[in-house]
């Protein structure tokens, strides 16, 4: 089995073919149907990956996408809609997802973006060194991905603890966004450089170490001063 996958569509045909072409790649699918269901599987289970739809009744993605990151922060999350705004997108980027595809889908874009999403993820996990980083104020355990500022744990999303991680190792290093995209986000991102803004200005936010050192330089990116 290559992972563990749920789908949360309240359109049954479609969350049912995109569960046939997952089942068919080797992972191990779960379907709900509605967010309530959805959210009943987050609370019980441990997925590699969830696909959730924006816009459904009674529970809607961003709604599940907050309990999906505050639960398991760990999880990928894909979000499907059939909205494609700009704001949309850096909306659910910030509330902590991996990606976004807006419908109608591609069966075999969908697939190749969780192949890739989870071959990254593993990719990166097994190239994780077990040991702790300590910088200024910061303790950071690279093993189990978690950040301690002065006795505080402090909680980040995936991709908040990527951005950050990749600034300490490179520090002293000026980088565009763009650049900052492919090295953190990965090439295949369908994302812009607003998302760079954005999760700059929430390590920022989180964490008093980054407030006082993470530079933009203007007219080009971001550095960490060390």
């Amino acid at each position: 089995m290559k992972g563990k996958i749920l789908i949360i569509e309240d359109e049954k045909k479609l969350c049912d073919i995109i569960g046939l072409y997952l089942s068919k790649e080797g992972y191990e699918v779960n379907y709900a149907y509605d967010g309530e269901t959805g959210e009943s599987f987050i609370e019980n289970s441990s997925f590699n990956l969830i696909i959730l739809d924006v816009m459904m009744p009674q529970k809607d993605g961003w709604s599940l996408l907050r309990k999906i990151k505050s639960h398991s922060p760990e999880t990928l999350v894909i979000l499907t809609t059939a909205r494609g705004e700009e704001e949309d997108r850096i909306f659910g980027l910030e509330l902590g997802a991996d990606d976004y595809m807006v419908k109608p889908l591609s069966m075999r874009e969908l697939v190749l973006r969780v192949n890739l999403r989870l071959k990254s993820k593993s990719s990166s996990s097994i190239h994780t060194k077990s040991s702790m980083i300590e910088i200024g104020s910061l303790a950071i355990e690279e093993d189990n991905r978690r950040v301690i500022e002065k006795d505080v744990i402090i909680s980040l999303t995936p991709k908040e603890f990527d951005l950050m991680l990749f600034f300490i190792k490179n520090s002293n290093i000026v980088f565009k966004r763009e650049q900052l995209l492919d090295k953190v986000w990965g090439y295949d991102f369908a994302g812009d450089t607003r998302t760079v803004d954005t999760h700059v200005k929430n390590l920022r936010e989180k964490i008093y170490y980054f407030n006082s050192n993470l530079k933009t330089v203007w007219g080009v990116g971001y550095k960490l001063e060390l």
